[in-house]
């Protein structure tokens, strides 16, 4: 029998204040994890576009920027080309499978529910250290302007407002993304505005420089030092362009929404982070004092290049801006956490309690225990916002590329399965592009990334950073195996996959136009 018990269908303990069966219409709840499908078209696709720019990359490119203009670009652009090939990957399954625990759920469908349940957990993990981030974010900003409040005093009162905003339900949290979303890209396209105008000389008392910075200090700090450290930084980034998958579960018309969003990563990868690695590495010398490591505070690009250009209370507007976005990430980030764990729950990879929700379908209990994880930002307490920063990035950066490889190895079994079993790609309502080889070099990076990403802590050999760059690829093992040895899975055949299952159809395409667009 499974140690979580996932095979018993008694859902007596799923509901905790029960979901009303008078009123509510059936095809607006999973009934796997009880989870409303109140996520609109319009929800899905900004928060595709937008969802993903955190403070991470307002701020945490410090970091990577202080490697060099060019170790951004390379950095940012080979991530980007790795989320293109898993994107293209998880259109695919999600948009056949829209539920919410994809990377568990398609693990115990195509390779084995030791397998996916490993996988859904490094995710949760990726969550939770950008979670940590962010609240760490937030108490480093508000004490810039109310030093006299300490840092566990802000980071108590956001805990509090976010726990109760998402008790709101995903369909507040829909809206409310929305609208961050829009005034993200708004803020993001200002910026770059502003870069074009100050590089080119248009600011008074500054001349023109351009690409000045790119030969003084230069493009390099380290040399190929210099890009494998990108690396981690910019797997964390990266971190949410797979959010569509996760809304699936809550979205009203899965088979519309998911495409149109994965077809949008192109644009979101050049649009925003190559933008971004583009205006800040012409805007800010990898040198500058106030990118460096051994800070106490976390400084945004941004904020330094408003600075230079002589608009010193310029950073109090950065920051509100970054103060915005960290709103809209933390909401983002308990979202994705709480439902990755619910499903890990309804699936045996988690203790079953956690499946419960709400009559607003909120897994309430999930979303307490993933916020619970933001007070490992009380770190920076001690060690300071920047090197909290620094830990936390580390230790998640070789989770992205376990959970991205992955999804690309899905689709390989996914279709092989597929072809084995008579079926005609024809009949795929979305179909990556290039198969096989996109998901075959998807998985190369990945292990490629995964392997190198500590290859800096080497020499000179520093073993606390090397033990947390590396410590997660050996759990990912013994999780495997513990789910394994005690859920007593079996790796499934390709020939017993079940491809029907976890299938569904959109449930409003029976309305008229008129009420499908309200």
């Amino acid at each position: 029998m499974p140690f979580f018990k996932s095979e018993d269908k008694d859902d007596s303990d799923v509901i905790h204040t029960g979901v009303s069966s008078v009123v509510e219409d059936d095809s607006l709840i999973d009934h796997n994890t009880h989870l409303k499908r109140q996520l609109k078209d319009r929800h899905i696709s900004l928060i595709a576009l937008a969802g993903i720019i955190g403070p991470g990359i307002l701020i945490g490119a410090s970091f990577a920027l202080s490697n060099g203009p060019a170790s951004l670009i390379i950095g940012f652009g080979v991530m980007g080309l790795i989320a293109f090939t898993m994107m293209q990957s998880l259109g695919e399954l999600a948009t056949l499978y829209p539920t919410g625990g994809t990377f568990s759920t398609l693990g115990n469908k195509l390779v084995d529910r030791a397998y996916g349940g490993a996988v859904g957990w490094n995710y949760v993990i990726i969550w939770i250290a950008v979670l940590a981030n962010e609240y760490n974010t937030v108490a480093a900003i508000l004490q810039f302007w109310g030093p006299q409040v300490p840092l566990y005093g802000y980071i108590l009162i956001f805990w509090f407002a976010f726990l109760a905003f998402q008790f709101l339900g995903v369909g507040a949290f829909g809206e409310a993304e929305f609208w961050l979303a829009l005034f993200k890209i708004v803020g993001i396209v200002a910026f770059y505005i502003f870069s074009i105008v100050y590089v080119a000389g248009g600011i008074r008392g500054t001349k023109a420089f351009g690409f000045h910075y790119w030969n003084d200090p230069g493009p390099f700090s380290n040399g190929f030092k210099s890009v494998v450290n990108t690396f981690v930084f910019a797997s964390t980034f990266y971190s949410g362009t797979e959010i569509v998958a996760i809304t699936a579960a809550e979205a009203a018309n899965p088979s519309k929404a998911i495409p149109r969003a994965i077809r949008q990563t192109f644009w979101r990868i050049l649009v925003i982070y190559m933008g971004i690695a583009i205006t800040y590495g012409i805007t800010v010398p990898y040198n500058d004092p106030a990118l460096a490591r051994s800070t106490k505070v976390l400084k945004s690009p941004m904020t330094i290049a408003i600075t230079h250009a002589g608009w010193s209370g310029g950073a109090h507007l950065v920051n509100a801006f970054i103060l915005v976005t960290c709103i809209s990430a933390i909401n983002s980030s308990i979202y994705i956490g709480s439902r990755t764990i619910v499903n890990l729950a309804a699936e045996g990879s988690a203790p079953k309690v956690l499946r419960r929700v709400n009559k607003q379908g909120v897994p309430y209990l999930a979303v307490i225990l993933m916020n619970a994880f933001g007070f490992l930002s009380m770190m920076n307490v001690s060690t300071g916002a920047a090197n909290a920063y620094n830990y936390i990035v580390n230790l998640s950066g070789v989770a992205v590329f376990i959970v991205w490889g992955n999804v690309c190895f899905y689709h390989i079994r996914f279709r092989q399965a597929w072809k084995l079993q008579g079926r005609s790609v024809d009949e795929l309502p979305y179909k990556g592009l290039w198969y096989p080889y996109l998901p075959i070099l998807g998985i190369v990076l990945n292990v490629f990334l995964a392997l190198i990403q500590g290859w800096s802590y080497f020499k000179p050999f520093d073993a606390g950073n090397w033990v947390d760059a590396y410590v997660l690829l050996p759990f990912f093992g013994v999780l495997f195996v513990f789910f394994k040895l005690v859920n007593r899975t079996k790796w499934v055949k390709l020939s017993e996959v079940n491809l029907d299952e976890g299938r569904r159809r959109d449930v409003i395409t029976h309305k008229t136009d008129s009420e499908s667009t309200i």
